[in-house]
């Protein structure tokens, strides 16, 4: 097939404006029936998923927050982002920001658009603004569907926080935005991820499976015992950095680096995805991409940039190997369980306690004292001890923890079962749920680890 030449405007041709151009893509992306269907989606499936799992008996509790959406709205929106952030939201990259220069390729259109618009730097802009705002539109309609449905459902009531602190409707909402706000860079760079594809391969459908392929990749990654500066440079770590903001104090430290490690990654894949642009031959009909192209124009510079990323982290935090020990899970463990004792002895209506007059600590070992006390597994024992005030008798309660490599757990009560053996407990109103029987936690890993 021969090539057919694109026209070049003559000098006294002016750019069409960025606006019109902008408006045009919109316009283009809001026609088609799968953006509609996922808009639709996004703005309506949260809200009804919400409403109807928090009115059943049966609760997600292997999902965080999850044990908690019958007992206030704001547990839905956070379970909700949980799921969004592992694969929704790369998906809905994939299918905006992953097509957005391929539809060109496949239709044979780019001559048309460039003879139009007259200015490959501005089309490039309108395109990568027009998916950008789709993008946003997509997650704002996550987050006001997932607010909206757990509020309608349950109502405005406090949360119970990772720490087991708890959060009033009003701290409960900040952090709730927070969080949602939060994931906003990492779906930036994945819509980054997304655009290089798309232009990097032109009509073949590897670009749009990009992103998707990308969030599969680091969730396998997320599972396997890397060590914590590698771990949090991964561009996915922003998508389960919230937590941190559902501790007292908040773990911000993380989140911080996971944001910047995203905003730093979809400023680089953007840059290159525009490089890559300029330089191709819109001459080619049949463009399907370079493989050569693809690994030294885009592979290598993102893969050279997160090496650079995990050194920075390296040499500005104290965190090492997995950033998980016993040390830190004996505080953590402890201040939840402090926490939460607090809620169950309000729930059984006993004398107010303080976690101050609890004065409660844990002692925590892994694989029954034969590994070392470091690092993720389900085969961490923890013994927690509390003393009431006035009462020379030293409680104690045992606890199984499961802990995942990106440092939160679950306590799984082991007994004695007036305290944590059960999953319900007695009331002068009935069985009631009991807050001690299991519960959520996390550490931050980028803190300094013992040597044990």
């Amino acid at each position: 097939m021969s090539a057919v030449a694109v026209a070049v405007p003559s000098a006294g041709a002016r750019p069409a404006p960025i606006r019109r151009g902008y408006r045009f893509e919109l316009i283009k992306l809001l026609a088609q029936w799968p953006i509609r269907l996922a808009i639709l989606a996004c703005w309506l499936g949260p809200a009804l998923l919400v409403t109807v799992i928090s009115q059943q008996s049966a609760l997600p509790a292997d999902t965080l927050f999850g044990r908690y959406m019958n007992q206030t709205g704001w547990a839905g929106p956070l379970v909700v982002l949980s799921f969004s952030g592992a694969w929704v939201l790369p998906l809905l990259t994939s299918l905006v920001a992953g097509d957005i220069f391929a539809v060109e390729d496949r239709l044979g259109t780019w001559r048309h658009l460039l003879v139009a618009v007259r200015s490959p730097r501005r089309l490039f802009a309108a395109k990568a603004l027009a998916s950008l705002t789709i993008i946003l539109l997509l997650l704002a309609g996550l987050a006001a569907s997932g607010i909206v449905g757990g509020l309608a459902a349950v109502g405005n009531r406090p949360l119970v926080g990772l720490d087991g602190h708890l959060l009033d409707p009003g701290q409960a909402a900040t952090s709730v935005l927070l969080a949602w706000a939060s994931v906003v860079a990492p779906t930036l760079a994945f819509a980054a991820v997304g655009l290089l594809g798309s232009v990097a391969f032109g009509r073949s459908p590897l670009g749009l499976v990009m992103p998707a392929l990308l969030a599969l990749l680091l969730q396998v990654a997320q599972q396997l015992p890397l060590p914590v500066v590698v771990r949090v440079a991964l561009p996915s770590y922003a998508f389960i950095g919230w937590r941190g903001l559902f501790t007292d104090p908040a773990q911000t430290g993380p989140l911080a680096i996971g944001i910047a490690v995203s905003l730093v990654l979809a400023v680089a894949a953007a840059a290159l995805a525009y490089r890559l642009f300029m330089r191709r031959d819109f001459t080619d009909l049949a463009y399907d991409g370079s493989s050569r192209r693809v690994l030294v124009g885009a592979v290598l510079p993102l893969a050279a940039l997160f090496a650079v990323t995990a050194l920075v982290i390296a040499s500005a935090t104290p965190a090492s190997g997995s950033g998980i020990d016993s040390t830190k899970l004996d505080r953590s463990l402890a201040t939840a369980f402090a926490h939460i004792y607090r809620m169950q002895t309000v729930e059984l209506h006993r004398p107010a306690v303080t976690e101050a007059q609890l004065r409660s600590s844990a002692s925590c070992n892994k694989g029954g004292g034969l590994v070392a006390n470091v690092g993720p597994g389900n085969d961490w024992r923890c013994v927690v001890t509390w003393q009431l005030p006035g009462s020379t008798a030293i409680g104690s309660a045992i606890y199984q923890l499961d802990v995942s490599p990106d440092g939160h757990y679950v306590a799984d009560g082991d007994g004695p079962q007036e305290v944590n053996g059960f999953f319900q407990v007695h009331t002068s109103t009935g069985d009631a749920p009991n807050p001690l029987w299991q519960f959520n936690g996390s550490i931050d890993l980028l803190t300094a680890t013992s040597s044990n």
